[in-house]
């Protein structure tokens, strides 16, 4: 896709210093700049590369004032880390709109209910009674159960599969390989040791604005929901086990671990590698530093927590500090 300096500029609202016909059909890191490709200066400490790259057109803040000669064509914004952020989505809409057809070698059926141009790509299924909503993307080799709810303009990547009966919301993507709807992990332990499987009968709801990485599993409810609130972002290769609830516009890295019935409040920043026992509740605002433990309840809101079991990061260092004066 080719872009102008121009049409940049309008898209962005912004100011063009420089050749107003300039093109860019790519983006690069402002270090990596090169003809035929846009950056952006946003951090001071890349300021070097504003006067050495290539790039044929660079955005700029309209507080930046170059202290030398600059090369490519600037485009002032009034912050450019949120205009790439813009224009970022700008590009992949764009794409997106190109992609509007449901493959013939995908399978649905006649009680599936599609709204306006859904795209179904080559080998998904969408089962009976399931409901798509408007421009939603559902990418080859995706599986979607029976009597499932979708919402609008939707993006399922390669591999996601999604179990019957689930919610999901507007705005929702899920990224390769994620699973929506597996059964917990209960089990029941019998007299002579061994364990009986406990079903799971529930299902999940996901709300509006999330993204869930790859490979991230969110296991179905055994009874009522596991719920995953608006706006709630999580990354690759979580684990959300059965009926938890996660408040929304929290955060979670990599690899976090949040045990069956726990409820995380709203605006969360759960960080790498942290694991939540079961059956806690977690205060709004809380932040949980990397590879955290937590074994009880959080109740004080806007905590910022270390170590496992957790601390409030003050009362660790201090903690720490000791530490490593009594190996001295």
């Amino acid at each position: 896709m080719e872009f102008t300096a121009k049409q940049l500029a309008q898209v962005l609202r912004g100011t063009i210093v420089g050749d107003e016909n300039a093109t860019a059909t790519k983006f690069a890191k402002i270090e990596h700049g090169k003809p035929g490709t846009l950056s952006f200066f946003a951090n001071p400490k890349y300021e070097e590369y504003v006067y050495t790259s290539k790039a044929s057109i660079l955005l700029v803040s309209k507080s930046f004032t170059p202290r030398e000669r600059v090369t490519p064509t600037l485009i002032c914004v009034d912050d450019a880390y949120s205009a790439i952020a813009e224009l970022l989505k700008y590009v992949s809409d764009k794409k997106k709109k190109a992609r509007r057809h449901r493959s013939l070698r995908a399978r649905w059926f006649l009680t599936t209910q599609f709204g306006k141009q859904v795209y179904v790509g080559a080998f998904s299924f969408v089962g009976h009674h399931t409901k798509v909503g408007d421009y939603t993307i559902i990418h080859e080799n995706v599986y979607i159960g029976d009597d499932c709810t979708i919402g609008k303009n939707c993006i399922f990547y390669p591999g996601v599969r999604i179990y019957p009966g689930m919610v999901i919301g507007d705005n929702v993507i899920l990224h390769a390989g994620c699973v929506i709807g597996s059964d917990g992990f209960g089990n029941a332990p019998q007299k002579d040791g061994s364990w009986e499987k406990i079903e799971h009968l529930g299902n999940v709801v996901i709300g509006n604005n999330v993204e869930i990485g790859a490979n991230t599993t969110v296991d179905r409810a055994q009874m009522e929901s596991t719920i995953i609130g608006n706006g709630v972002k999580i990354d690759n290769l979580c684990q959300i086990a059965h009926n938890v609830e996660i408040g929304d516009h929290t955060v979670m890295a990599a690899q976090v671990g949040i045990a069956g019935s726990t409820k995380i409040g709203k605006y969360c920043i759960i960080a790498g590698q942290v694991g939540i026992a079961g059956h806690l509740t977690i205060a709004d605002h809380t932040t949980l530093c990397a590879q955290c433990g937590v074994i009880g309840n959080i109740r004080k809101e806007g905590e910022t927590l270390v170590g496992s079991p957790v601390l409030p990061v003050r009362q660790y260092m201090r903690a720490y500090a000791h530490f490593k004066q009594s190996g001295e």
